[in-house]
Parts: structure tokens; sequence; C-alpha cells
């Protein structure tokens, strides 16, 4: 065999190398999502929930519902047979109930008022967004009004155009009572014409 053929033998071939190579993540491609150990849930409907459930909590509704259990389950374990309670008189069990009613009740409620905070936050910014643009708004046309009002101040009104008028014309009057007294300082424009040939005119 040739020496060509068995240095092409020898080679490895380039599958093995890159089977050898570690793998780099790429970047034109997105990371496959990680295995979680915990469950996932959506912050949204829980946070939904939590408010329905502090809603509920601070009616009247829940306090007499509440009020009609107590008082049923100490009647209960303190009248019915001995064999039939299932709480006998310090009541731990019924403590212990309501101690985990309330350790779920308060994360709850505070959960709830955290949002209306939020929503609350954003509508006070909304607010202040739109205070903004009203005073934007105001301020413009404010600026608007006042350049009016100084254009008006510059346009001839009726009394003055009317009191200029009224010189003119006092004018023209002394101007042709000036004519009149001296008849050759201005000739007329218009020469007099005699009888016959308007006559002939008409």
């Amino acid at each position: 065999m040739t020496p060509e053929r068995d240095g092409a033998r020898e080679r490895v071939p380039t599958g093995a190398t890159a089977a050898g190579r570690a793998r780099t993540p790429r970047l034109d491609q997105p990371r496959p999502p990680r295995r979680r150990i915990l469950p996932e849930w959506d912050p949204e409907a829980f946070g939904r929930l939590s408010e329905r459930i502090a809603r509920f909590l601070g009616t009247g509704r829940f306090i007499v519902w509440m009020t009609v259990v107590i008082i049923l389950w100490v009647v209960w374990n303190v009248s019915a047979p001995k064999e039939l309670r299932f709480d006998e008189y310090p009541f731990i069990f019924l403590t212990l109930m309501l101690s985990l009613q309330a350790s779920y009740a308060a994360p709850l409620i505070l959960l709830a008022q955290n949002r209306q905070d939020d929503r609350d936050r954003v509508n006070l910014e909304q607010d202040r967004k739109q205070n903004e643009r009203s005073i934007a708004d105001t301020e413009y046309l404010t600026r608007e009004i006042a350049a009016l009002r100084i254009g008006l101040g510059e346009v001839a009104t009726r009394d003055w155009i009317r009191s200029e008028l009224q010189d003119m014309v006092k004018e023209l009057e002394g101007r042709q009572n000036g004519h009149k007294d001296h008849p050759g300082a201005f000739p007329s424009m218009r020469a007099e014409r005699p009888p016959e040939r308007d006559a002939d005119d008409r």
C-alpha cells in the first residue's frame, strides 16, 4: 500500500473529534428550561385568590359563621356524651384551629394589602402624569391667550378707525373751504363745459 493511504487510515474521524470535545452552549439558541423542585404557580391567580379570601375574612358573614361554629363546638364538647366528645374542656384543638386560621389569614390579608398598594401606586402615578399634562396644557393656553391679547392690542379698533375718519373728514372740509377762499391757487380738475355742449350730450 502507498504511504498516502496509510496516513489516511491513521487520521481520526471528524465525528470522533466532535464527540470528544466539551459541548459549549450555542448563543443562537435559547437555553432549555431548568427543572425546578418546587411546583410552579401563577402569582396573579394566587393573588386574586388571596384577595377574595381577604375580602371574605373582612365581612360580617365570616364573623357570624365563625361565632356559630365556635358556639356549636363548645356546646357539643360540653353537653354531648363523653364518648362522642372530640375536644375536652380546655378546648386545645379549638385553640389550635383558631391559631391555624389566624396564621393563614394574616399573610393572605398582607398579600391583598400589598396588591392594593401596588394598584394605588400605579393609579397615583397615572394621576400625577395626567396632572402634569393638564398643567402643561394650561400653561400653553395661557401663553396663547396672552399672545392673542398682545396681537389684539395692535389691531385697529372701531373707535380708532372712526376717530381717524372724522379727522380726515375735517381735514378735507378744511381744504375745501381753503379752495373756495383761494380759487386761483388750485385750478379745477374739471373744465367747465358750455351749456350748448351739455345740451348736445343729453
